[in-house]
């Protein structure tokens, strides 16, 4: 597989993480936090994110049940994957995205302690981890 530029998104009602991701590597690194207004973000700024980075793939976490199911956030995770295909036309897929804030929390908090529980932070390393948890899909552990 030739190298491929993902972004990830781990989507929230409130704020969005972003990542940056290379399948050369298999690795992910967070950007940034995004304010959203009950789920809609500022479409401007993701434009500007994927102008900046050029991503063949954007992969968005889809926040599922223990037990796989679909709540209110999965629906909502789903409409914000169609919308960024649709409006930048890269191509999205979707990533189950079960466990990855407390996997960040407990990331960032063995690194930085308790000052790199920053809202920001967690939501870019979920993001990461989202991108992660989709190479480990692709390739396997």
């Amino acid at each position: 597989m030739s190298n491929q530029t993902i972004l990830g998104f781990d989507y929230g009602t409130k704020a969005i993480g972003v990542a940056i991701g290379q399948s050369i590597t298999g690795t992910a690194q967070p950007l940034c936090g995004l304010k959203a207004n009950d789920g809609i973000p500022n479409w401007d700024e993701i434009g500007k994110i994927i102008n900046e980075w050029q991503p063949e793939l954007i992969v968005v976490g889809l926040p599922l049940n223990m037990d796989g199911t679909d709540q209110e956030i999965t629906v909502r995770a789903r409409k914000f994957a169609n919308r960024l295909h649709g409006r930048f036309g890269v191509k999205v897929v979707t990533q189950d995205e079960r466990l990855t804030t407390t996997d960040a929390k407990a990331h960032l908090f063995e690194r930085r302690g308790f000052r790199g529980l920053k809202k920001d932070s967690i939501d870019a390393t979920s993001a990461a981890l989202i991108i992660e948890g989709y190479f480990e899909s692709l390739y396997g552990e």
